[in-house]
Formats: structure tokens, sequence, C-alpha cells
């Protein structure tokens, strides 16, 4: 098989994995929000709580993500599949198309996700024409919410019936 070949078989199994959706916002030198929408997202550790995921090198935002210092992964609810619609978007204005605001800790928070989590930058670790950004958090929010879920090009929510967390 040609690495062409190699790329597209691995892109179909990958988008055959079931996961979660996210929105990563921080800001930019000026202070300004970015944000995108990204389902590189995992969790890493306990103690400390530690999570990570990871950004393309030809984002036009990788330099605020990778030398901000800090981030905020919004675990996207079941009802925001425009918000990642929208995030996911190139050439759009993504914050005016949302409510938001700045947290304490001066990161673009966005109303209605399932959970928050804050983070700073603990370590950044290139990996081929990726970034892996590994954060600690600092500060977490939670709602009762559905969850978003993407799988084979698709966004849903989980029914809470499969789940007891909503009950």
């Amino acid at each position: 098989m040609t690495n062409t070949e190699n790329q597209q078989l691995f892109k179909e199994v990958m988008g055959n994995y079931p996961t979660g959706v996210t929105v990563v916002t921080t800001t930019d030198g000026v202070g300004k929000p970015v944000g995108l929408t990204v389902n590189s997202f995992a969790s890493v550790s306990l103690d400390p709580l530690m999570i990570l995921w990871s950004i393309d090198h030809k984002v036009s935002t990788i330099k605020s993500f990778v030398e901000g210092g800090k981030f905020a992964v919004h675990i996207l609810a079941g009802d925001q599949q425009e918000l990642c619609k929208t995030f996911a978007s190139k050439n759009v204005d993504r914050f005016s198309q949302c409510n938001w605001d700045f947290s304490e800790n001066q990161l673009p928070i966005i109303d209605g996700a399932l959970a928050v989590l804050e983070c700073t930058t603990f370590k950044t670790v290139e990996a081929g024409d990726h970034t892996i950004l590994i954060g600690e958090l600092i500060n977490i929010q939670k709602d009762n919410k559905e969850p978003m879920l993407y799988h084979c090009k698709h966004f849903g929510s989980i029914p809470s019936e499969f789940y007891p967390v909503l009950k």
C-alpha cells in the first residue's frame, strides 16, 4: 500500500471510532479569543489532573495555543451541533456566533457545554504533523447534559436511558 492509501485507510478507521467532541479556546497575543473544534482529546492523569489534545500544524491559530500557556476544553453537549460546525469552519467570526465570556483565568468560556476544563499548559510534544498539548487542570465546570458524539462523519447525542448520569 502507498502512503496515500494508508492515510486514507487510517482516516476511515479513525472516523469509525466514536469520540466525544470538544471546542478548545484560548486568546491570541492581543487578548482576542480564538477556538477550534477538536476530537483528539483524552485524559492523562488523576494526580495531578491532566488532559491532552492535539492541533494540526496547518491551523492558523497554532501559535496562540502552543505559546499561550493556558487553554479551555469545552466538552460539547448533544445540542451544540451548530457550535461544533461553527468552530470547525474557516473564515468565520466564531465567537460572534455564540454566547461566551472570559473566566476568572482570562480564558474564553462558551455557554452551554456539558463541561469546561480550564488548564495551564504542562507540556507540548511535537508528533508528526501535529503538536500534542498536555494541560494541567486549574478549574472544572460541569452541567448535567447529554454529551455529543462523533461517528462516521455524523454528530449526535447519547440518549439518557443509556447512562445513569441524567436519570
